[in-house]
């Protein structure tokens, strides 16, 4: 039987505290990466927004808008609305990183227009993730609380595992944008030299946080099951 130590402390909390460094040091990593080459401007001088629509044309995509949002590396497409949104951070900014930036959600749209497989995977995993993520945790607690009730306990965590899944298909759909960002930089001579070196560690370090955040929820997982998965058949 595997003892559990109630809500305070118990050994798979080391599980949660790999997870919450490796998404610091992935988060660390991205923002030293993309403060460096963002005071380095690209010699042609164009901003991130001008990239972006030069990518797009090159590629043949013109019904795609980039628009300008607010935040930091708050940079997505929209795959339903057709539109490229650009932080305030990247929109303006004549900088390496900000081009690459760019250029990285460009190749989110390429995937679009190609009909990439994970992109329209992930796409359709969005609301279950949406609303597993959302119910997961309230399942688990109140099958808790209603006397270790093991059915609302499991259910809660298969919705955890629909979360999970769809970091792992977000890894490939990254991957791939970030590949078909600097093939684009280089090919259409957008950046040059050392700034496709650049670009490379800025989007290098930008992979790591989607892997970090796959860790972290595997893991996370992993816990949930060794608390919960074998407590059923103890108790019968």
């Amino acid at each position: 039987m595997y003892y559990y130590p109630g809500f305070y402390w118990d050994p798979t909390y080391i599980l949660i505290l790999i997870g919450a460094l490796l998404s610091m040091w992935a988060s660390s990593r991205v923002n030293a990466t993309f403060a460096k080459y963002d005071r380095v401007r690209n010699l042609r001088g164009l901003t991130g927004a001008q990239a972006a629509e030069a990518i797009l044309h090159q590629a043949g995509i013109y019904n795609v808008s980039v628009q300008r949002i607010s935040g930091k590396l708050t940079d997505h497409y929209d795959p339903s609305a057709k539109v490229l949104r650009l932080s305030d951070s990247v929109f303006g900014s004549t900088s390496v990183a900000a081009v690459s930036v760019a250029a990285h959600e460009c190749g989110h749209a390429i995937q679009d227009q190609k009909d990439y497989a994970p992109l329209r995977i992930r796409t359709a995993l969005v609301p279950v993730c949406n609303f597993g993520s959302t119910i997961s945790w309230p399942m688990i607690i109140i099958g808790i609380f209603l006397g270790w009730n093991m059915t609302l306990i499991r259910i809660g965590i298969l919705l955890f595992s629909a979360a999970v899944l769809f970091q792992i298909v977000t890894l490939p759909v990254e991957f791939n944008a970030s590949s078909r960002a600097l093939n684009i930089l280089s090919s259409a001579g957008l950046l040059q030299g050392e700034e496709n070196e650049g670009a490379q560690k800025v989007l290098r370090a930008a992979a790591l946080t989607y892997v970090a955040g796959a860790a972290a929820s595997i893991l996370q997982l992993l816990r949930l099951i060794v608390l919960f998965g074998g407590r059923g058949r103890d108790d019968d």
